[in-house]
């Protein structure tokens, strides 16, 4: 009996059955999508994309009402970013993040409503006379503060005010000695800047060149030096160069020597005695603004440079032979002001709230340098003498003595510059500042008789 083959098909099925027992061909149907693999033709049968469309326009849209209308100016940076279309997808690094965020707050104001992210800092001489009132500033706008000191001209007590507090850290440290840490911006201060202090050890106030060629280590050992202005330079500028922060270094008037272009401009190239007495601190400047350059134009570091003019204030060393500081001690003490020389050479003081104002608004700003920081106000030394006497005692006598190797006749700043780049310029008159330093030098004279023996170091031009 032949068998038969029964199909559930309904009538066709039934047809192709009966040509199945009739011994003809009946090819199999066709199934829609049949290209698909059986796992997509499941999800296409079951109607799966349908809804996973409509859950992705749904979020779209969830999305959309949630999205602020105007963009960021980070978003708009970056859909503005058409030359590189991966720009969108890099990182950029929490420093320059740090750093971008720090140039919309010139000076450290903030605005009213907004937060301002504090930076990491780096003050190399931070516990010297303007490198404390620096740290003071930074500390107070809210950035986390790192001190590096070798406590050769600076003090504990000028940042000790500080201690216990969680954004501050002090690293006693020697700047020839490389260090790493991890900054956003780095204020290279270090470096003895009083005439009592760079005379009495020239070799560590600079190192020439030749130094940079020696490869004998026998041969450093027995030069025995201690090195800040070039070694110290160095160092903290291939810190900021590995660390990617930016770097200001602090210059000095003294780059311009005995000038004879006055007032001095930035583009003047100075008039320096190689081999005087003065020359240790003026040519040791002079390399670090060279070696600060180079590391811009070479490496592309960020730096800043200020040429910072003859300063004064709290904190100032006393008996460091600078001639604002030795008159006060002079005559708080009832002893002779000394003048040297005539009286008639000049120079220009600005108190140290205001250079501590445009050195951080140099920091924050776009603008290299270098920059003259200082106050165009012009005193002769017999003019100075007089504005002491008035301030402390009247009856101070004046005592004239011969004139020191290769000291300047006259020093002013132009300003322009600063004045138009940075909007800085300084507000605190000579006779306004003064009576805040002499409260300072008595107290520190008369309340501790130890302390007039003491130096409190610092920076300036």
């Amino acid at each position: 009996m032949a068998s038969e083959l029964t199909y559930r098909g309904g009538v066709g099925g039934a047809t192709q059955a009966g040509e199945a027992a009739a011994g003809g061909y009946s090819p199999k149907p066709s199934k829609p999508l049949a290209w698909l693999p059986r796992a997509a033709r499941y999800a296409a049968g079951e109607h799966r994309p349908l809804f996973a469309l409509a859950g992705m326009l749904l979020a779209a849209a969830l999305f959309s009402l949630a999205t602020p209308s105007s963009p960021t100016p980070a978003t708009a940076a970056t859909a503005g970013s058409t030359a590189n279309p991966l720009a969108r997808f890099s990182v950029e690094p929490s420093v320059n993040r740090q750093q971008a965020a720090a140039r919309q707050f010139v000076g450290g104001k903030v605005p009213l409503g907004l937060k301002r992210k504090g930076l990491r800092v780096l003050v190399t001489g931070g516990a010297g006379f303007v490198g404390s009132h620096l740290v003071d500033r930074l500390v107070e706008r809210g950035d986390s503060v790192i001190v590096v000191d070798n406590l050769f001209t600076g003090r504990k007590e000028n940042v000790v005010h500080h201690f216990g507090n969680p954004n501050f850290e002090m690293i006693r440290h020697d700047v020839v000695e490389p260090i790493l840490l991890e900054v956003d911006q780095i204020y290279h201060l270090a470096c003895p800047a009083s005439p009592v202090h760079y005379k009495y050890n020239p070799v560590k106030t600079i190192i020439s060149f030749l130094l940079l060629l020696i490869s004998s280590a026998s041969m450093i050992s027995c030069l025995d030096l201690d090195l800040t202005n070039v070694v110290g330079t160095l160092n903290m500028l291939g810190l900021a160069k590995r660390i990617n922060a930016r770097f200001l270094l602090t210059s000095t008037s003294e780059v311009y020597g005995d000038p004879l272009q006055h007032p001095q401009v930035e583009t003047y190239w100075g008039n320096v005695n190689p081999i005087g007495v003065r020359s240790c601190y003026d040519e040791g400047k002079r390399t670090a603004e060279t070696l600060t350059m180079d590391y811009h134009r070479g490496a592309n570091l960020e730096v800043r440079i200020a040429r910072i003019f003859n300063t004064y204030g709290p904190r100032m060393c006393i008996d460091d032979g600078r001639v604002v500081s030795n008159f006060v001690a002079q005559a708080l003490r009832k002893e002779p002001l000394t003048v040297y020389g005539d009286g008639k050479q000049t120079r220009s003081f600005q108190y140290v709230s205001d250079l501590v104002e445009g050195l951080m608004r140099l920091m924050e700003g776009e603008h290299v340098g270098p920059f003259n920081l200082g106050n165009p106000g012009e005193f002769t030394m017999l003019e100075l003498a007089k504005v002491v006497q008035d301030t402390i005692d009247p009856n101070a006598k004046i005592e004239f003595r011969p004139n020191t190797q290769d000291d300047p006749h006259k020093r002013k700043p132009d300003i322009s510059r600063a004045k138009e780049l940075l909007g800085w310029e300084p507000k605190i008159p000579l006779h306004k500042g003064l009576p805040l330093m002499v409260t300072d030098f008595r107290k520190r004279i008369f309340g501790d008789q130890d302390s007039a023996a003491t130096t409190t170091g610092g920076q300036q031009g």
